[in-house]
């Protein structure tokens, strides 16, 4: 492994990704960086490389600490990598939580005529 191992192996070998098809896929569509430089699947990943993985809606920023090619429990997953992402990243997905009050459970539907004027009425009373 001093060589590396392949960065889809990785990312999901480190729980990044539920499986490693979806890290292929992520990878293949530009969600993966290194230095800025979208990868392909097979790009080796080294030691002390920072990785940008894009979930929307923040981009994840992480350390390779040690190599890994086999899943692993996730409370061993601390010791081969470390997050770095912004703070202003993080506070992002703080905010979608929070703004969670405007969504509807699933399942519920759409709103009915009362709740749409009722909706309506709100947001023309904040304007």
């Amino acid at each position: 492994m001093e060589n590396g191992v392949r960065i889809d192996k990785w990312l999901w070998a480190v729980r990044i990704y539920k499986t490693r098809s979806l890290a292929t896929e992520a990878c293949r569509k530009g969600h993966v960086s290194i230095g800025n430089i979208p990868v392909k699947p097979s790009r080796m990943v080294h030691l002390g490389e920072i990785l940008k993985v894009r979930k929307s809606p923040i981009t994840r920023t992480f350390r390779v600490l040690q190599l890994a090619e086999k899943r692993m429990s996730a409370s061993l997953t601390l010791s081969y990598l470390e997050d770095i992402t912004p703070p202003e990243e993080l506070e992002l997905l703080d905010m979608q939580k929070n703004m969670r009050w405007i969504t509807r459970d699933p399942g519920t539907g759409r709103p009915t005529k009362k709740e749409r004027r009722d909706l309506d009425d709100f947001f023309d009373w904040q304007e």
